[in-house]
This record gives C-alpha cells, structure tokens and sequence, in this order.
C-alpha cells in the first residue's frame, strides 16, 4: 500500500527480554491490537504498517520502551492497558518521569503505569493528606508505601507508620492461637508484603526493631501524636468516623498521611459508619488535602481484574 511506512524507535539500554516478553509476546501482542509488524533488532523497535496504524503504535511503543528502560517487567497486560489508554486519548506520559521512585539497594524503580496513578503519585508529593480511593489492583498502597520509603531514603521524614483497622472481613478471629499481634497479623501482612518488595528483607527487619517502621492496627494510634512520619492507613473504608477522626488529628510537625480505601469493600455492620464516607463529605476544598480516585483502567493487575471490577459495578447498579 502507498501509505505503508517504517517508523524506528530507539531501545538502547534496554533489556530485550523485559521488552519484549517471554516467545515475544508483547510484540506479538502490539501487532495483533493495532495492525502493525513489529520487530526488534539489536538498539531498534520496528514498526510497520499503513500510516494511521503507526501513529496509533508509536506512542503505545514508545510507553512500553519506556517501562522497560527503568526497570520494569513488561508483559502482555501493560500491553493491552497501554493500547486501552491510546483508544482513550493518550496520556501524557512525559510527566512520569517526575515522579520515578528509585529504590535503595534493589536497583528497581517504581513509576506510575495509568494517568490516574500519575495523578495520584503526583498528589502524594504536593499534599500532606491524600485521600486515595478506588478497587483493589490500582496500586492504591503499593505506590503509597513506595512513596514513604522514598521520603524514607531521602531523610524527608525519620519514621514510616502503617496501620490498618482490624475489622473482621466474614471470618473470626478468636480461634486463632497467639497473643492479639499474632491475632491482627493476618490484616497487616499484606503491609509487610508490600515492604519487603520494595527493601531487603532484612533491611526491613531491622527497621521495624528499631521502630523506624511501625506496622499496627489503627486502634494503637490512639493517644499518639505522629511527628517527622510518613503515616498510611490502609484499608480506610473499615475505619468508623470516629477512629478516622482519632487518625487524622494524630498528625504531628512535618508529618504527611495516606489515606487508602475501597468503597465496594465496606465489612462494618452499618455501611454509614465508613470514615471514608465521611471524610469524603467533609474534607475537600480544605487546602493540603487531595482527593485521588482510582477506576478500572488503573487496575495493574490481571487484565481479568478489570472484567471482574468491572462485572460487579454493572451488578450493583442493577
């Protein structure tokens, strides 16, 4: 065809496998979402096709190079998010270069993936509160708790503190045997999980010993005053109005929070009570406080995570 053409892009630096994919998948999956050959050969990303379908790819390429040059793993489902955003109006990606996140001593870097993640990580560096709201699998407390190790790293703050509320989600907790930590460590691992993909192990160990890291349920809050932290409640729609009162007035000097909660997973008896809810009523317009939300385009794990969000709000709306 006339209109046929080759468009190159550079690769140098970047690792061809993390490119490109297992069997090349990702390529594969590039060409067949938007009708173009791609190919990789040595420091060079090749596409070709007609026109408008190389200027449709070259931006979703370019994004994909792009992850991959910092560290990233790239598989198919950054594939399809990434041609979905493109269909969408791409983003302007140019901005996530500012707010990278380079982690001590594993050599990764953490970068917003969505334009909402973008937003929500630029947020988390401008405001001292920010409220982060939306479905499981949009990074929601990966990107916050990266955040408080960057501040961490950067001597911004002396202490990171994470809680959650201990609410039973259907299930009970007086069986299980131990003390009441070992009774509540089952609502904090996934903090701990978080953590410990983003320092060594041991790294971790130490700090939480020596109290640089505190992981709690929120109810320990109570009485304190939390100066030179970087404080993260987690799971927020489960904290009452009353707890989320006790958080929010337990900021101290020099002190920034994360508040992150998903609205569908209310476990309290009376959905009202949701302190989430509640600050989301009466909290915006108040200066130094952001509101992020988070939909299902943002959703970063198995593409099927989004079909499944996205089956239960249809549901829920009759």
């Amino acid at each position: 065809m006339s209109d046929e053409i080759i468009h190159r892009l550079s690769t140098e630096g970047v690792d061809s496998f993390a490119l490109a994919g297992v069997n090349d998948g990702n390529l594969v999956e590039l060409a067949k979402r938007l009708g173009v050959r791609v190919s990789l050969r040595g420091d060079t990303l090749m596409l070709q096709g007609p026109l408008r379908a190389v200027e449709r790819a070259t931006p979703v390429a370019q994004a994909l190079v792009d992850l991959a040059r910092v560290g990233e793993i790239v598989d198919v489902e950054d594939v399809e998010r990434l041609v979905d955003e493109e269909s969408h109006g791409a983003p302007d990606r140019a901005k996530d270069g500012e707010f990278k996140i380079i982690l001590p001593g594993l050599r990764r870097v953490i970068q917003p993936k969505t334009a909402g993640q973008r937003d929500y990580l630029e947020a988390i560096v401008r405001q001292d509160i920010v409220v982060g709201i939306g479905p499981a699998g949009t990074g929601k407390t990966y990107l916050a708790v990266a955040a408080a190790v960057d501040a961490l790293a950067r001597k911004r703050v002396r202490r990171i503190v994470l809680a959650r509320p201990a609410v039973e989600a259907g299930e009970s907790l007086g069986f299980l045997p131990g003390d009441v930590q070992d009774k509540v460590d089952p609502y904090l691992r996934p903090l701990y999980d978080a953590l410990e993909d983003m320092m060594p192990r041991e790294r971790v160990q130490r700090a939480i010993e020596s109290r640089v890291i505190e992981i709690a349920p929120l109810a320990y809050m109570r009485g304190r005053t939390l100066s030179d932290a970087f404080v993260i409640l987690d799971e927020a729609q489960n904290a009452t109005g009353m707890q989320m009162k006790m958080f929010l007035t337990r900021l101290g000097v020099n002190s920034r929070a994360v508040i992150t909660g998903d609205k569908t997973q209310i476990d309290l008896t009376n959905r009202e009570d949701s302190g989430l809810l509640q600050i989301e009523r009466i909290l915006p317009g108040i200066e130094g406080i952001g509101f992020c939300y988070l939909g299902e385009a943002d959703v970063v794990r198995h593409r099927l995570v989004r079909d499944i969000i996205r089956a239960y709000a249809e549901d829920a709306q009759g």
